[in-house]
């Protein structure tokens, strides 16, 4: 049986925790102050724990409030899709298919596939997000995600299943005073004491594998000076003076002008883009997906 009551606490409790005030967030849920203590002071008694403490800098999340805050972050977007959902079945539409995209595939890939399932399934709902490849077949699991595309490739679970879109050959990007500049094309080898721009692990694993991988065969673990988010802050960390990148060559067309991109010698490839599903979703808009795309 759905506790309502608990839902209705946990709203207030997201509130509060994402307003530090409990007047903001008493503003926010068209309440008064007083009621929302008092009910922040019931959903604490019923947990046996203290989640707030208030203090004249505002109030602050304790220990216990901080590690719960995720998951009733993760449970009010389900909340949000539930609601969603329903209005569009009220509505006379048939579903709502959910893509989560790193950005590099929502610039490239996402838009001409929504585009086209749009035109076949007008009457069902897209929503399309930005995530990590590293959230990719965790969000998938939980049923957050119909489809991701990301930056995925071996073993994702007997449960996944994978199509490669896209991969691409390993490109130097470099400052265009670096003393590499005048090169047509750069060996791993030349780079062996350039601090290094890199894609976060914990953004792409498989990713960032790849690269270390490849550096290791040819005789060096590269000196990563900054870790970033994207291909894009890598290239503009190049820019800046803070190193040099090993990015997919098919994304030279970000390169500012002080930044060049050359060939790499080695024949170096990674995946850019795979789509992700999960084979036993039961939500009929991924199997219309999936057949208009034709990828199953």
């Amino acid at each position: 049986m759905i506790n309502f009551r608990l839902m209705r606490h946990l709203w207030m409790f997201l509130a509060v925790a994402e307003e530090q005030h409990f007047g903001r967030a008493a503003r926010r849920l068209g309440m008064s102050q007083p009621p929302l203590t008092e009910q922040i002071q019931v959903l604490e008694q019923a947990l046996k724990v203290k989640l707030f403490e208030r203090s004249r800098q505002g109030t602050q999340l304790t220990p216990v409030g901080r590690a719960i805050l995720p998951a009733v972050q993760r449970f009010a977007s389900q909340m949000e899709q539930l609601e969603l959902t329903v209005r569009e079945a009220t509505a006379g539409q048939s579903g709502t298919l959910t893509i989560g995209a790193i950005s590099s595939a929502l610039v490239d890939a996402i838009p001409p596939l929504v585009d086209q399932f749009k035109q076949a399934h007008p009457d069902v709902s897209v929503s399309v997000r930005e995530i990590d490849s590293a959230e990719a077949i965790p969000a998938l699991q939980a049923g957050e995600l119909d489809l991701a595309f990301a930056r995925l490739q071996g073993e994702l679970g007997s449960d996944i299943s994978t199509k490669l879109l896209a991969q691409d050959r390993m490109a130097v990007a470099l400052p265009s005073k670096h003393r590499l500049a005048g090169s047509q094309s750069i060996r791993l080898g030349q780079l062996v004491d350039e601090p290094f721009v890199m894609f976060m692990r914990q953004v792409s694993p498989v990713y960032f594998d790849s690269i270390i991988a490849g550096c290791q065969a040819h005789g060096f673990s590269p000196r990563v000076l900054h870790d970033v988010r994207s291909v894009a802050a890598q290239i503009a960390l190049v820019g800046c003076g803070q190193g040099v990148a090993l990015i997919p060559s098919g994304l030279k067309r970000l390169a500012p002008e002080n930044v060049l991109v050359k060939p790499l010698k080695e024949e170096i490839e990674v995946v850019t883009t795979a789509v992700a599903w999960r084979r036993n979703s039961f939500n009929p808009a991924l199997q219309l997906a999936l057949s208009t795309w034709k990828w199953a």
